[in-house]
């Protein structure tokens, strides 16, 4: 069963969300798709200073098995990526939520980090997945 820490948002597309103090907001992918995809080879990290709509492709990550894209589920500006992951990106799947993280974006509305999915909802989603 896949960690869901409960100070997080989560998308259906496996991102989780964290705001931080300074009103930024940390992005990366769950346990659930680290694991999906298993061992991580590389990460293509996004710019810093690149503006994002709801929906864009923020990154990518790539496996032995697959590349998936990451998404942003905001309106928002990346800050700042993890440079740690270009030579290590097996700390995202060794630390999903810690280490491993994506990207500090700055959403340009906050309250639309309400409609992302509690940890109890994702958790749901992801058992209705098993079914």
């Amino acid at each position: 069963m896949s960690e869901v820490p409960g100070d997080l948002v989560y998308t259906e597309e496996h991102e989780w969300l964290r705001l931080e103090d300074d009103g930024s907001v940390l992005l990366g992918i769950t346990q659930h798709a680290q694991e999906a995809l298993g061992d991580l080879v590389y990460v293509e990290l996004p710019e810093v200073g690149q503006s994002l709509t709801a929906g864009d492709g923020v990154a990518v990550v790539e496996s032995v098995k697959a590349a998936s894209d990451v998404y942003s589920p905001l309106k928002a500006e990346v800050v700042a990526v993890n440079d740690a992951l270009a030579d290590a990106p097996e700390k995202v799947n060794e630390d999903p939520y810690g280490d491993g993280w994506i990207a500090r974006i700055t959403p340009t509305d906050r309250s639309a980090l309400e409609q992302l999915m509690s940890a109890d909802a994702y958790q749901e989603f992801l058992d209705s997945l098993d079914d």
